[in-house]
C-alpha cells in the first residue's frame, strides 16, 4: 500500500482524498435522489399501486392525464394562478423591503432581524397561524377590516374566490429570505457609482433606476428562478390549510396535493409518477425560458456584450 501511494503523484493523491471526503454526498445522492427519480420515471409507465406488483402499461399514464383527467389541467391551472399573483408580489415587496432597510436609520440591525425571522419559521406553524388569523367566524382579520369599515370581508380559505388569494397573502410571510439576499446585492454596488451620479446632478429616483435597478438585475433573477420553482412546488401550506382535500370546492387543489393525493390517498403510484414528471418537465421548460430571456435584462458588472 505504501508503495501504491509513492507511486502517485500529488495532484492524484489529493483528488483521491477529496473523493473520500465527498463520498458520503455522493452516496446520499445516488441512494436518495438519483435512484428514486429513476424508480419514478419507470414507475410512471406502470399501473402499480404501492402493495402490488407493478404492471407495465406504456405511456397509458401520460395519455391519461393529457386527454382524460380534468384535474390535472385544473390542478395545473391553479398553480399557474398562484404562480402569477405570488411570485411577482413576493419580488416586489422583498425589493422594496431590501430599499428601506439598505438606509443608514437607527435601529436598522433589529429591524433587519424583525423581517428575517418569520422566514426561518416551520411552514407548517405559519400554515396554522394563518389559518387562525383566516377563519371568518373567529379570525382575527375580518374583526379588523369591519372596524375600518369594510362590512362584508371576505370569506379568505372558507370562500373559493378568495382561498388562492388568501395563500398568496400568506406566502409573504416568508419574504425575508429573498430581502436578505436583495440586502446583501445592494451592499454590494460600488458607492463611487452613486458618487459620480451625484457630482452629474442625478436626483435620487435617477440613481434607483439607473444605478440600484441594474445593478440588482442578478440578484432578481436569483430570486426570479428560485420563486418560480418554490411556487409550482407549493405543498406544505395548502395541505395545512385545507386538510389535505384542495377545498373549498378545490379551489386549492394545487399540482403536488393533486400528485400527493394520487400517491399516498388513491394509492396510485405510477400514475402520481407520471404527474411527477410532467411537473418537472413544466418547471425545466419555464426555467429556461426564464434564463434564455436573462440576455436581455440582466446586466453582469465587466460583460461584453456584442
Amino acid at each position: 500500500m505504501k508503495n501504491f501511494s509513492r507511486r502517485l503523484s500529488l495532484s492524484q493523491r489529493e483528488a483521491i482524498w477529496a473523493y473520500v471526503f465527498i463520498s458520503p454526498w455522493i452516496i446520499g445522492f445516488f441512494i436518495f435522489t438519483l435512484g428514486p427519480m429513476v424508480a419514478s420515471l419507470y414507475y410512471s409507465f406502470t399501473e402499480f399501486n404501492i402493495i402490488s406488483e407493478p404492471i407495465w402499461r406504456g405511456i397509458a399514464n401520460y395519455q391519461k392525464l393529457l386527454t382524460s383527467d380534468p384535474l390535472f389541467w385544473h390542478s395545473l391551472k391553479v398553480t399557474i394562478k398562484y404562480a402569477a399573483m405570488a411570485l411577482p408580489l413576493n419580488l416586489v415587496v422583498g425589493f422594496s423591503i431590501a430599499v428601506l432597510l439598505n438606509q443608514k436609520i437607527p435601529g436598522v440591525n433589529l429591524w433587519r432581524t424583525m423581517y428575517f425571522l418569520p422566514s426561518v419559521i416551520a411552514g407548517v406553524a405559519v400554515a396554522l397561524l394563518w389559518v387562525r388569523i383566516f377563519n371568518a367566524r373567529i379570525g382575527l382579520l375580518n374583526p379588523f377590516l369591519k372596524s375600518i369599515g369594510i362590512a362584508n370581508p371576505p370569506g379568505w380559505l372558507q370562500d373559493p374566490q378568495w382561498a388562492v388569494p388568501a395563500l398568496v397573502i400568506m406566502s409573504l410571510w416568508s419574504v425575508g429570505g429573498s430581502m436578505i439576499i436583495y440586502l446583501a446585492g445592494m451592499q454590494g454596488i460600488p458607492t463611487t457609482l452613486y458618487e459620480a451620479a451625484t457630482i452629474d446632478g442625478a436626483s435620487v429616483l435617477q440613481k434607483f433606476t439607473k444605478i440600484t435597478i441594474p445593478m440588482m438585475t442578478p440578484v432578481i433573477f436569483y430570486n426570479l428562478v428560485l420563486g418560480l420553482i418554490g411556487a409550482f412546488n407549493y405543498f406544505t401550506e395548502v395541505y395545512v390549510a385545507t386538510d389535505g382535500t384542495g377545498g373549498p370546492v378545490r379551489s386549492t387543489l394545487f399540482y403536488n396535493l393533486y400528485l400527493y393525493q394520487n400517491a399516498f390517498k388513491y394509492f396510485n403510484m405510477g400514475y402520481a409518477s407520471g404527474l411527477a414528471w410532467i411537473l418537472f418537465l413544466i418547471v425545466l421548460v419555464v426555467t429556461l425560458l426564464v434564463f434564455r430571456s436573462s440576455p436581455y435584462w440582466v446586466y453582469y458588472e465587466g460583460e461584453v456584450r456584442k
